[in-house]
C-alpha cells in the first residue's frame, strides 16, 4: 500500500485520466498517522516551494478586510492554540464543540484539536439554543468555543464543568478569551502517535426527518478519505479555491480544509451576509480563483447575474449538496465556457460518485464512482438493479472516507456492517457506468402505480422562467393513490396567479409523460430547509396528509383542473 504523500501524487498525475487512477489507486496503509503533525505541518508549512504561499484568505465582502495567514504561519499559531487548550485540561479524546463563523481561528483549532488527539463537534452558529444543548450533551463536549453571538444562547445551558472559550475581545464571565492562545509558546511537544481509527470528528446529521445522528469519523477516514474529494474537484498545488460553505456541516471539511490543503491549494472563503451574486463574482474575479464549488442554491442565484461580463481565472466549476438541474449547467456552460461537474457524498463519507476533470459529462448524471469506492444499486432485496439503493460494497477492501459508524450517547458505534454500506439514496444506471440520482429512498413515491422521482419533475420545472426553486411531494388522490403537486418558489415580483399556474403547467405537460405530470402547486414565500440548505420535503408531506406542518406557510394553490380545465 503507498503512503499517504504517494497516494496523493498518484491522483494528482491522474488527474484528468479516470481509466488509470480508478485503476491504480490504492488507499494508503491504515497506519498511525496525524494529519496536522505529518502533512500540513510537516509537507505544506516547511517545504521550501509552499511555506511562504497563503494557506488560507478570508476577504468580508461588506467590509472590504482581509485576513490572509501562510502554512507556516497557520502551523504556528495552531501550535500555539493547541498549547493553550492543553493548559486548560483538554486532553487526547475529549470532546470539543467549535460553535463559529468562517474566521481564521476555526482552521487553526481544527488543526490545534488534531494535533492534541481531541475530538471535534462542529456546529452550525446558526443552531438553537435547544440545538445547542443537544450537541453539548449527546456529544458529550468537554469545551466549547464560540463567537459573542452564542453566549446568550448558552446561558441557559447546563455547562457545569465545559470550559468555555470564546473569539470575542470582550469580556464574559465564564468565559475565557481565545486571544490569550497567541501568546502561547509555538512549538508544540506530542503526547503519543495518533492511531488511523482515533476518532477526530463528530458530526450531528441535519435531521431532514428525526432526531440528528451522530456520525463519527476517524484520523483516517476524512483526512485521508478527502483524497476523492480533491481528485473530483481537480485540485492542483496553487491553485485559489472557493468553496460556498457554512462551517458545522460536513461539505465545509470536504472543500474547505481537508481536500484543498490535500492539492497545497489556497482555501479563500468569501464572508457575505445577505448572500449577494454580483459581489461573489467579483471577488472570484479580482482573486485570481481557479477552482470553485457551491450548491445549487448558489448557482441558481449566480445565472441571474450577466457572467460574460466577469473575467474570471476558473478552470473548474462543481455542484454538490443537491443534484444541479441540468437548465443552471447549461447557462453556466453558455456564460463561461465551463461544465458544472456534479458530486454526490454524504455526511457519513467523502466524496463516492462524481464527474471528475477531464471525462465526458452527461446532462443530469452525477458521474460515475471515485477511486478508491466500489458503488453497488441494490433493490430492497439486496439484489443488483439497475435502479436502486446506492450502496458501498465493502467485501474487498473499506472505503477510508467511510464514517467508523454512528454513536450512540455513550459513544458505541453502529450502523455498519462488513458487506455494504446503504445510503439511503436511489440512483439509475446506465450502460456506459454512468449514475443518476433519483432521489432519497423515502422521497421516491408511486403514482398510478408508476415510481415518480421527485428530482426529475423538480429539474423540468426549474427550467420555466417564473421558477425560482421547487419541491416536488405525494399529494393524495382517489384514483391514481397519490399524484405529484410541486411546491413552488417564484421568481422576484412573478404575481402567484391562476395565469402563471397555466403557464407553468402548459410548460411541464410538454416535457414531461402523462403519469409525470404535476396535477397540483402551490405558490408559497419560502420552503423548508435544514441549516444545511436541503428542503425538507417530509414537512411539505405533512401538509399534504395531514393538512399542515410546523415549518410550512401555506400559499396559493392551485389544481391542473382549476387552471386547465
Amino acid at each position: 500500500m503507498p503512503t499517504f504523500k504517494e497516494a496523493r501524487e498518484f491522483l494528482l498525475a491522474n488527474r484528468t485520466n479516470y481509466a488509470a487512477a480508478m485503476a491504480g489507486f490504492k488507499w494508503p496503509e491504515p497506519v498511525a498517522f496525524n494529519w496536522a503533525l505529518d502533512w500540513f505541518d510537516a509537507e505544506l508549512a516547511r517545504a521550501p516551494e509552499s511555506k511562504d504561499r497563503c494557506g488560507l484568505w478570508i476577504v468580508d465582502v461588506a467590509s472590504g478586510e482581509e485576513t490572509r495567514l501562510t502554512f507556516a504561519e497557520l502551523s504556528t499559531r495552531s501550535n500555539q492554540v493547541a498549547n493553550y487548550l492543553r493548559g486548560l485540561g483538554l486532553k487526547r479524546g475529549d470532546h470539543l464543540l467549535l460553535v463559529l463563523n468562517n474566521v481564521a481561528p476555526l482552521w487553526e483549532i481544527m488543526l490545534a484539536a488534531m494535533k492534541l488527539g481531541v475530538v471535534v463537534i462542529p456546529a452550525t452558529t446558526l443552531l438553537t439554543a435547544d440545538e445547542l444543548a443537544d450537541r453539548v450533551e449527546r456529544g458529550r463536549a468537554k469545551m466549547i468555543v464560540a463567537d459573542e453571538q452564542q453566549i446568550p444562547k448558552c446561558a441557559g445551558l447546563k455547562l457545569d464543568g465545559v470550559v468555555k472559550i470564546t473569539t470575542s475581545d470582550k469580556k464574559f464571565d465564564g468565559w475565557k478569551p481565545l486571544g490569550d492562545a497567541y501568546k502561547s509558546p509555538a512549538d508544540f511537544k506530542i503526547d503519543g502517535p495518533t492511531n488511523a481509527d482515533d476518532p477526530l470528528l463528530l458530526y450531528f446529521t441535519s435531521g431532514t426527518t428525526a432526531k440528528p445522528k451522530l456520525v463519527r469519523h476517524s484520523h483516517r477516514s476524512y483526512p485521508v478519505g478527502a483524497l476523492s474529494t480533491m481528485y473530483w474537484l481537480g485540485l492542483k498545488p496553487g491553485d485559489v479555491h472557493v468553496n460556498i460553505s457554512s462551517p458545522g456541516w460536513a461539505k465545509h471539511a470536504w472543500s474547505t480544509f481537508f481536500a484543498p490543503w490535500n492539492a497545497g491549494a489556497t482555501v479563500l472563503m468569501v464572508n457575505q451576509a445577505p448572500f449577494n451574486a454580483k459581489g461573489l463574482l467579483g471577488v472570484l474575479e479580482r482573486c485570481k480563483v481557479t477552482t470553485f464549488c457551491a450548491p445549487p442554491t448558489v448557482w441558481r442565484l449566480l445565472i441571474q447575474e450577466d457572467l460574460k461580463a466577469s473575467k474570471l481565472a476558473l478552470r473548474e466549476v462543481c455542484g454538490a449538496g443537491e443534484p444541479l438541474n441540468p437548465e443552471v449547467i447549461a447557462q453556466v456552460q453558455e456564460g463561461w465556457g465551463l461544465t458544472i461537474r456534479d458530486g454526490y457524498g454524504q455526511t457519513e463519507t467523502t466524496a463516492q460518485i462524481a464527474n471528475p476533470p477531464g471525462q465526458p459529462v452527461k446532462a443530469g448524471s452525477m458521474g460515475r464512482p471515485l477511486p478508491g469506492y466500489r458503488v453497488l444499486l441494490l433493490d430492497p432485496d439486496g439484489m443488483p438493479a439497475k435502479e436502486g439503493e446506492i450502496c458501498l460494497d465493502l467485501n474487498d477492501e473499506r472505503p477510508a472516507g467511510l464514517m467508523q459508524g454512528y454513536a450512540d450517547d455513550q459513544g458505541k458505534l453502529a450502523g455498519i456492517n462488513d458487506r455494504v454500506y446503504r445510503t439511503g439514496d436511489v440512483a439509475s444506471l446506465d450502460a456506459d457506468g454512468y449514475l443518476t440520482f433519483v432521489g432519497r429512498a423515502d422521497d421516491v413515491f408511486k403514482s398510478s402505480d408508476y415510481r415518480i422521482s421527485p428530482f426529475e419533475l423538480e429539474s423540468v420545472l426549474i427550467e420555466h422562467d417564473a421558477v425560482a426553486e421547487a419541491a416536488i411531494v405525494p399529494s393524495p388522490d382517489d384514483i391514481r393513490l397519490s399524484v405529484p403537486k410541486a411546491f413552488i418558489l417564484l421568481v422576484g415580483a412573478t404575481p402567484p396567479t391562476k395565469e402563471t399556474a397555466a403557464s407553468i403547467l402548459n410548460y411541464t405537460n410538454t416535457k414531461l409523460a402523462p403519469f409525470k405530470r404535476i396535477r397540483r402547486l402551490e405558490f408559497v414565500k419560502e420552503l423548508p430547509k435544514t441549516i444545511s440548505g436541503k428542503i425538507r420535503r417530509n414537512q411539505l408531506r405533512k401538509v399534504e396528509y395531514e393538512g399542515s406542518a410546523p415549518e410550512v406557510t401555506r400559499g396559493v394553490e392551485f389544481s391542473e383542473k382549476d387552471v386547465l380545465g
